[in-house]
């Protein structure tokens, strides 16, 4: 077997001594505050059943979809499944991708042309980074969720350009994307999503929204914030994943028809590449049957009350928060003045909370500690989030139960007051 080069056994070497190192982990038997099926939905039995239900009353037997969606993979339940999508999140079209970065790298590997220019949030997810260096536009970010400094970076480029106004002058060719997360996977906040619409309404730029951590969280039957918040009509373009609260796997892009033509021609991880199993595609619908509840009997409302349960999950984990209070002996390992667990953690509504404990080392330790007492909670380490940055991530969902959040939180509590 050929030996790995030596300049790429040097890169493992040195993450290796930066304690960087990622190894794929073992399936475990933790309760579960890691992953991000937030409705439960991925072990659902039912679902599982429909899906299969599904395909026999299609007539549906082949195993994959033995091509491209360009050539002979665009079965039958793609159209269904996008019909669905459309009506369910009250847009013109939706388009099918393999999974949430497929459709991120498509998009903007594709959408942003040269003269163009992307502004987006410095914390904005990996695979968005990835597709915009595919593409040819130029690409500002901006601080997390400071509307103001995006206008700052926005004023700057265009009087680059040697235009005195801050608005995209009617003559220019170029055109401006804002692009933002509805919930943000490291952090679990949210940023002011009316006040970005109303930049990008004043300065003719096009938003862009990332909600594969909102769907299944947001809304009464799990539309998103976009849709909870009455915008879906002032975006551009909403990716949306199904591998996280629908509890599948895939994504969609929904915008309009004619965006959905132009992915169709020009985003390559769709044009080249297998596309889903029909199963795969049944299962998203099944689960979308769930989400639209209000065509099934109370008994088959599966995912609307999960999203109630997950509602009130995220409320009682917020509430214990502020009820438990620190000892430390060493003030220097204080995230603040205030001694209240809630301190180390980002604000958030949504069904993930981060405990930010600066150092890889320190925050790796503690997470094998609150493993060992039988919690899965996983410790994200620089460089996937920056450095002083490190943290616990735990994920809410409808299926913890409140002794689980207790216990959790008092094991975390016990591990920072003992490191």
């Amino acid at each position: 077997m050929t030996r790995l080069p030596k300049k790429l056994q040097d890169k493992l070497v040195q993450r290796d001594v930066q304690n960087t190192l990622r190894h794929l982990p073992e399936a475990n038997n933790l309760v579960d505050f890691s992953s991000n099926d937030y409705l439960g939905l991925s072990r659902d039995a039912k679902l599982f059943q429909r899906a299969s239900q599904l395909l026999a009353e299609r007539g549906i037997l082949q195993n994959g979809a033995t091509g491209s969606r360009l050539l002979s993979g665009n079965h039958s339940l793609y159209s269904e499944l996008e019909a669905k999508l459309s009506e369910f999140h009250q847009t013109e079209s939706a388009l099918v991708f393999n999974s949430g970065y497929d459709a991120n790298i498509g998009f903007f590997g594709s959408v942003p042309q040269r003269g163009d220019v992307v502004f987006y949030d410095e914390f904005i997810h990996a695979s968005i980074r990835d597709g915009i260096k595919m593409g040819n536009a130029k690409a500002y970010k901006f601080k997390h969720n400071d509307i103001g400094d995006l206008q700052r970076k926005y004023q700057i480029e265009f009087q680059r350009r040697g235009d005195d106004s801050i608005e995209i002058p009617k003559s220019s060719t170029g055109v401006g994307y804002v692009i933002t997360e509805s919930v943000f996977s490291m952090d679990g906040d949210s940023p002011e999503l009316k006040a970005f619409v109303r930049f990008c309404q004043k300065n003719r730029c096009h938003l862009v929204v990332d909600e594969a951590h909102a769907v299944g969280v947001f809304g009464i039957n799990g539309q998103g914030l976009v849709q909870t918040l009455e915008l879906h009509d002032a975006v551009f373009a909403r990716i949306i994943t199904f591998g996280k609260a629908v509890g599948c796997h895939g994504a969609a892009i929904l915008g309009s028809k004619n965006l959905k033509n132009y992915l169709v021609n020009f985003a390559r991880s769709l044009i080249y590449t297998t596309a889903m199993p029909p199963h795969s595609l049944a299962t998203v619908l099944a689960s979308y049957e769930n989400l639209t509840a209000s065509r099934l009997t109370s008994d088959e409302q599966i995912a609307q009350n999960q999203i109630v349960n997950l509602s009130e999950t995220i409320a009682y984990f917020n509430h214990k928060l502020k009820l438990l209070h620190l000892h430390l002996e060493d003030a220097s390992k204080a995230s603040s003045s205030d001694d209240g667990l809630d301190s180390y953690f980002i604000p958030s509504v949504s069904a993930i909370h981060c405990c930010v404990l600066p150092g890889n080392e320190r925050v790796r330790a503690i997470s094998e500690k609150i493993q060992k007492a039988g919690f899965d909670v996983k410790a994200i380490l620089s460089p996937t989030v920056p450095k002083g940055k490190e943290r616990l991530r735990i994920c809410l969902h409808s299926f913890n139960t409140h002794e689980e959040i207790d216990n959790v939180l008092q094991t975390l509590s016990f591990c920072i007051q003992n490191p």
